[in-house]
């Protein structure tokens, strides 16, 4: 880090000015992104600088340690699919790898991480049923157009910045970048196949396509829905199609913009790419950093140095990651956002009928016939679809756990502050949509 052009910066976030932010130098041709959209402000919703998370874990601390750990495991596991976790070598060691940690926030099934919990977020719904959410693999339609969701794929084996040259040009924005190999299309059916999603989709994408379907597939509306009760009419505009559709896009930049005041006015953090720099650099003997023991005496590290010749995080994208901070996640605000305003809108215990799930080497869809199959419902899928949007950042060595969690969070309180001031605005008698916050806590707004 060059001293003067970070305190360039800090000058910039105490002054706010633009011209300030116009002389912060770069190491190389990567622009930072967007760092005064965290002083934007709507009138709608609670102002974004009101809204806050909790500092980011202590680079030397265990916590830390545990998300950097999950990071090399999420990275050698990107190319297993998601219905061998547990069966084949490399999530087994990872299971009992993270098993050993001193601090690890994932989930557990009676204190131990398993394959039912690998990888996987712990809000309601998310034990339950197939890795992946439904959401992501049911057909959906565009009026006419019907679409199975088969995406771009990016080639197997192929990760970046295992070697210091490269991955200090990520870290001095020396670009530009080479870009990812597409070999073909499938179904969403491993990390790396979740990567690549999350590499290139459209901010509220995800989201989108679950309440096309939610709406094209007879899913229910949430009980506090006023024309539920209502004989001769029908919402549109207000508690209808156009208005959930429409929601999705107002939550997703409030969100966005709440997310960048705390990336870039408040916490700073670390990418797990540049800690992997400080692993490599402590382990060569080249420096020394503060890296937590659980970190230095991982199976992890170990196996990304028997495949890579070096301790460094392999990267799922030529470029590492974006240029602006880790803490928190843009792509978890906006799955936090985006799924309350899908949980406001649609009954959340309606269950999702004949799931399914990708075959191993994704090209078609298999029945989801396990024990748990009848209980997988919106709610739990929409909880499901926000955490593998969040954590396949995570996969792709890009964010912490922490940072998806507590994005979930910040997401889900700017759609609550939003539905809360548009309530007041409705001709229509309304006592509030009651729905499942992330913590399992039932809230009406």
């Amino acid at each position: 880090m060059e001293p003067t052009a970070y305190q360039a910066l800090l000058t910039a976030i105490s002054t706010g000015k633009p011209s300030d932010f116009a002389n912060i130098p770069l190491g190389g041709t990567a622009k930072l992104v967007d760092p005064q959209g965290g002083l934007a402000f709507d009138l709608e919703g609670t102002d974004s600088g009101q809204l806050s998370i909790p500092p980011s874990p202590t680079l030397a601390g265990a916590q830390r340690g545990g998300e950097m750990v999950e990071d090399y495991w999420m990275a050698l596991a990107r190319d297993i699919p998601f219905s061998q976790y547990g069966n084949e070598p490399i999530t087994a060691a990872a299971i009992a790898d993270l098993n050993k940690l001193s601090l690890f926030k994932g989930p557990r099934i009676g204190g131990m991480v398993t394959a039912a919990t690998l990888f996987r977020g712990s809000t309601p719904g998310d034990l339950i049923g197939p890795y992946l959410s439904q959401f992501f693999l049911q057909p959906v339609t565009f009026g006419t157009l019907a679409v199975a969701q088969k995406f771009n794929t990016y080639a197997r084996d192929k990760d970046y910045l295992t070697d210091f040259a490269s991955w200090l040009d990520v870290q001095n924005g020396q670009g530009p970048f080479p870009t990812n190999t597409i070999v073909g299309k499938s179904y969403l059916r491993s990390g790396r196949d979740l990567g690549a999603f999350v590499h290139v989709d459209v901010a509220f994408q995800a989201y989108f396509f679950a309440a096309l379907w939610l709406l094209n597939h007879g899913a229910p509306l949430n009980p506090g829905n006023p024309y539920l009760s209502i004989a001769n009419q029908a919402g549109a505009q207000t508690f209808g199609s156009q208005y959930i559709v429409d929601l999705l896009g107002e939550v997703t930049n409030r969100a966005l913009k709440a997310m960048w005041y705390q990336k870039w006015f408040v916490h700073r953090t670390l990418r797990p790419i540049a800690y992997g720099g400080l692993v490599q650099n402590t382990i060569t003997k080249v420096a020394e950093y503060p890296i937590h023991k659980d970190v230095l005496n991982s199976q992890a590290i170990r196996e990304v140095f028997k495949k890579h010749g070096s301790y460094l995080l392999p990267a799922a994208y030529p470029e590492g990651g974006p240029q602006h901070p880790s803490y928190g996640e843009g792509h978890g605000v906006v799955a936090g956002a985006c799924v309350t305003a899908l949980k406001a809108f649609f009954n959340e215990s309606f269950l999702i009928p004949a799931p399914v799930v990708a075959s191993d080497d994704g090209q078609s869809l298999i029945p989801y016939t396990a024990s748990d199959a009848g209980e997988i419902t919106v709610g739990g899928e929409l909880n499901k679809l926000a955490n593998n949007v969040a954590l396949g950042r995570d996969m792709a060595g890009v964010h912490w756990r922490s940072d998806a969690e507590q994005a979930l969070l910040l997401g889900e309180k700017v759609t609550i502050s939003i539905l809360r001031d548009q309530r007041r605005t409705y001709n229509e008698p309304f006592d509030g949509f009651t729905f499942t916050k992330f913590n399992g806590a039932s809230i009406t707004v």
